[in-house]
C-alpha cells in the first residue's frame, strides 16, 4: 500500500466528537421541536429542522457556528431588540455550570423577524470531567396569548 502524501502524514487527526453529543445530534433530527446542540465551548454545533423553521435558515446553510457568530445572526435579544450578551443569560449556565436552565428572550430570524420563544437547555454529561456540552429545545411564544 502506497505512503499517504507527506501533507496527510503531518496534519493533525481530524477531531472526534464525543459519542453522547453524536447520540443527541440524532436526537434531535428525530423531533419536530426545534432545537440545538452546543458543545462545551458554546459552539452551535447542529440546529434541526424544526429550529430551521423559525430561524428561516437551515443547518446546511450555516454550518457551525461560535457563540459570537450565532449571537450577531440570531440573537438572543431582550424584549426591547437589543442584543443580550450570551454570558449574561441563564441558559449559558446549562453548558458552564453542568445545570439545567430554563428562560425567556427573542431571536432574530434571517429574515429580521423578532421571534419572542422559551427556552430550555440541558447539560449533556456522560464522563465524570463534566459536561460536552447541551442540547437547547425552544418554541416560539404567541405574542397575543392573554396567559403571557
Amino acid at each position: 500500500m502506497p505512503s499517504p502524501p507527506a501533507e496527510d502524514r503531518t496534519s493533525p487527526p481530524i477531531a472526534q466528537r464525543p459519542l453522547e453529543l453524536i447520540l443527541a445530534r440524532n436526537l434531535l433530527t428525530n423531533l419536530s421541536t426545534p432545537g440545538f446542540l452546543l458543545d462545551n465551548a458554546a459552539t452551535v454545533v447542529f440546529y434541526n429542522e424544526a429550529a430551521a423553521g423559525v430561524l428561516g435558515r437551515s443547518f446546511e446553510d450555516t454550518g457551525k457556528m461560535s457563540a459570537d457568530e450565532w449571537s450577531k445572526t440570531f440573537g438572543p435579544l431582550a424584549p426591547n431588540g437589543t442584543p443580550l450578551e450570551i454570558d449574561r443569560i441563564n441558559l449559558t449556565d446549562a453548558i458552564r455550570a453542568g445545570r439545567p436552565a430554563h428562560g425567556e428572550f427573542r431571536i432574530r430570524s434571517a429574515g429580521g423577524t423578532e421571534v419572542p420563544i422559551e427556552a430550555s437547555a440541558v447539560p449533556i454529561v456522560a464522563a465524570p470531567h463534566g459536561s460536552s456540552g447541551a442540547m437547547v429545545l425552544f418554541w416560539p411564544l404567541e405574542a397575543d396569548d392573554p396567559n403571557r
